[in-house]
């Protein structure tokens, strides 16, 4: 199943995607407002079962939101590929390197990310998102992926001026409007191999990173059950699970988004993330 998040005339609900079409479980009577507060819930089996008795709408003439608009928690992973980790010249402690983003940052597909004027260094990272499904504290790494609900796309959007000003990476991670998130949620059972599962952003149509969820230092389980220890995991929470090399930064000259802009983020048997870039 393929779950989104969306506005229209009638304000913010969620649904499930058939092809061009969206069936709008949100709306029906009883309903949770938001798409995290069914999952927490435990609802959606319901709302899918009963699908057929929700208002269905065309996918082109809704705005697509964050598919998760209000997550508990935002939790990232830093330098989880080696070719970022070289390329960056950090990483390889063993652990995971964790950092958050504020809800409030984020933006849905065909929004435009903002490069801040306070500053012209904003650089992509396209990354495979996981949303948490069922809660856990100290989850083993075996039962980890049965915790998880869906899987995303993310684009980690980095001030990087800010992000380096010191050791910790949460200034250049938070500015409005430059996480992007979407366009919807894959559940797992739609993707035949997670591991296989390709990831590529383009700038301006040329291929800037290129990856396999194999590809990283720390795979899902790992992630799960790390932040686990330190942190309860509830349904709705984000794990952005760390973008490949090719980033902006690490190029000669560098590469940075300005106005005008456009940045794809693709992944294998879940879509593509679509956003423009503008100043403000």
């Amino acid at each position: 199943m393929r779950w989104l998040t969306f506005s229209d005339d009638l304000g913010l609900s969620y649904g499930l995607l058939h092809g061009d079409r969206v069936q709008a479980v949100g709306r029906l009577a009883g309903a949770p407002a938001t798409l995290r507060q069914a999952l927490a819930a435990k609802v959606l089996a319901s709302l899918a079962a009963e699908a057929g008795a929700a208002p269905e709408l065309a996918l082109d003439a809704l705005t697509l939101l964050p598919p998760i608009p209000d997550p508990e928690k935002i939790l990232c992973v830093g330098l989880n590929y080696r070719a970022h980790q070289a390329e960056m010249g950090r990483g390889g402690e063993g652990y995971p390197t964790i950092f958050t983003r504020f809800p409030s940052s984020q933006i849905g597909h065909e929004q435009a990310m903002i490069r801040p004027l306070e500053s012209a260094t904003l650089d992509y990272e396209g990354e495979i998102a996981l949303v948490i499904g069922s809660p856990g504290r100290r989850i083993e790494r075996a039962q980890a992926m049965d915790h998880v609900f869906g899987i995303s796309i993310y684009n980690d959007g980095s001030v990087r001026e800010y992000q380096r000003q010191t050791s910790q990476f949460t200034p250049g991670k938070n500015f409005p409007a430059t996480g992007a998130f979407g366009p919807w949620i894959v559940t797992p059972d739609e993707i035949a191999d997670l591991d296989a599962m390709e990831l590529t952003t383009r700038l301006n149509g040329e291929i800037m990173q290129q990856a396999r969820a194999a590809d990283m230092v720390h795979d899902f389980a790992a992630i799960i059950a790390y932040c686990s220890i330190f942190t309860e995991l509830v349904p709705g929470d984000v794990l952005v699970t760390g973008t490949p090399g090719g980033v902006g930064a690490a190029r000669t000259p560098p590469v940075f988004m300005d106005d005008g802009d456009r940045v794809e983020v693709a992944l294998s048997g879940v879509g593509e993330l679509r956003n423009s870039v503008v100043v403000g």
